[in-house]
């Protein structure tokens, strides 16, 4: 195992990028660029839950147990900021984002572990639960990411330098929410997608190339945002986007804004956070404090967009940690601590258990990576009729505050960030 921090030496033969301050006070990125590998020759996971946005990889021969103490840890990184963002991965290089001093901060790291990069990227969250939220996307050699305050960055995603950036809550006439924003952008074709809430829109699209915009939805009702990730469909001839306001489930144009329809969906401070899910013409939430789950059906009808409940359960009220779907069934944690899968078509609960505790999840080659916010990491099978964890193991982080950040697997990787440190585990079958 080997640790790298953020006082890498030049003499490494490796360039980082590093802050430094002048007597104006401005920033300066500095370095020479990163050759970034052939995409196809990398690892591939380039924005959060991965390049379907369903949070499955498409990994194979991986572990299905573990040794008692965990798979082998191959590295540890330090100096990644203060945090709960999770990984992205493309082109050689892995990206997450922290609070560093009173800036965020975008790190790029090489597959070994060492820092190649680091931006800033707008001031820092330092109320309740400081460090950033979301999760870099990469689109080809750029890269976009919302920092807590609403500062919306388009950098170079080889060398780390700043191409343009907007403040969405700014721009739109929005304010920020209690937990600051947690939403990882969405590419879509030339555009990035955001959503700022507040009077004067709900979701906004912008020119990926230079930050200008080109539509903006109109408002929902005035609802403020909420914490999560759009999730963009073509559905029955149209293209939609699916939004989770801090009041509502909406679903606007992708091509033009337009709001087709707003659904109420109330929870406890307005923390609506999951990632809308979709599939044959329905959308699963869900938010937490005992708000519980609702399953939606999309109607389309000529230039016409409607919806309509058909069932909802309290028996999986999940906050924050992300719920996904695979072969029919719909897997999370509950805001308690007991992990529950609900049968998709009808809402059926088919076990909740405690497993690691209430935590965040993602999944590769059959197998739940159930990561609990105490720091233990859990293996449970992808299997509806039954609920066991294989294997556990408790990550060796000396840091501060709950494990929120997403588990990734990745190019027979695992990718565990708590706080200021990334580790990265060999899960591959032997």
């Amino acid at each position: 195992m080997r640790s790298t921090t953020i006082h890498l030496a030049l003499a490494t033969g490796l360039c980082v990028l590093v802050g430094c301050s002048q007597g104006d006070g401005q920033t300066l990125v500095t370095g020479q660029p990163v050759t970034l590998a052939s995409a196809d020759a990398a690892p591939f996971w380039p924005c959060f839950q991965g390049p379907r946005g369903d949070n499955i990889a498409d990994e194979t021969g991986l572990l299905q147990a573990w040794p008692e103490d965990g798979p082998p840890l191959v590295w540890t990184a330090e100096g990644i900021g203060q945090g709960y963002s999770s990984v992205s991965l493309a082109r050689g290089l892995i990206f997450t984002a922290g609070n560093i001093n009173d800036q965020s901060v975008v790190t790029a790291l090489d597959l070994e572990g060492t820092i190649r990069w680091q931006t800033p990227v707008g001031g820092a969250w330092t109320g309740s639960h400081p460090g950033t939220r979301s999760t870099p996307t990469i689109d080809d050699d750029r890269l976009y990411f919302q920092n807590p305050l609403g500062e919306l960055f388009c950098l170079n995603a080889a060398t780390g330098a700043p191409i343009w950036n907007v403040n969405v809550l700014e721009k739109f006439g929005s304010s920020n929410i209690t937990w600051a924003l947690a939403e990882s952008v969405l590419i879509d074709g030339d555009h990035v997608i955001s959503t700022p809430g507040g009077p004067q829109t709900a979701v906004v699209a912008l020119n990926k190339m230079t930050g200008e915009t080109v539509w903006q939805s109109p408002s929902a009702e005035g609802d403020p945002p909420g914490y999560a990730t759009t999730t963009l469909v073509e559905y029955a001839g149209k293209r939609l986007i699916f939004a989770f306001t801090g009041k509502a489930v909406i679903c606007v144009d992708a091509g033009n804004g337009n709001l087709y329809w707003r659904f109420p969906h109330e929870t406890s401070y307005d923390v609506n956070a999951l990632k809308p899910i979709f599939r044959d013409g329905r959308v699963f939430v869900s938010s937490g404090y005992g708000s519980g789950s609702r399953m939606l059906k999309v109607q389309v009808d000529g230039d016409q967009v409607s919806v309509e409940e058909v069932w909802t359960t309290k028996d999986l009220d999940n906050h924050h940690g992300g719920v996904l779907l695979r072969d029919g069934f719909l897997y999370g944690a509950k805001y308690r601590r007991d992990w529950a899968c609900l049968e998709w078509d009808s809402g059926k609960t088919m076990y909740t258990q405690r497993g690691v505790g209430k935590g965040s999840l993602t999944c590769a080659d059959g197998m739940l990576y159930t990561f609990g916010e105490q720091l233990d990491m859990g293996l449970v099978a992808a299997d509806g009729s039954r609920f066991e964890v294989v294997s556990q193991f408790k990550l060796p982080s000396e840091g501060e505050g709950p494990s929120w950040a997403y588990p990734v697997v990745c190019g027979g990787r695992l990718y565990l960030r708590h706080d200021n440190r990334l580790f990265c585990y060999d899960v591959r079958a032997q």
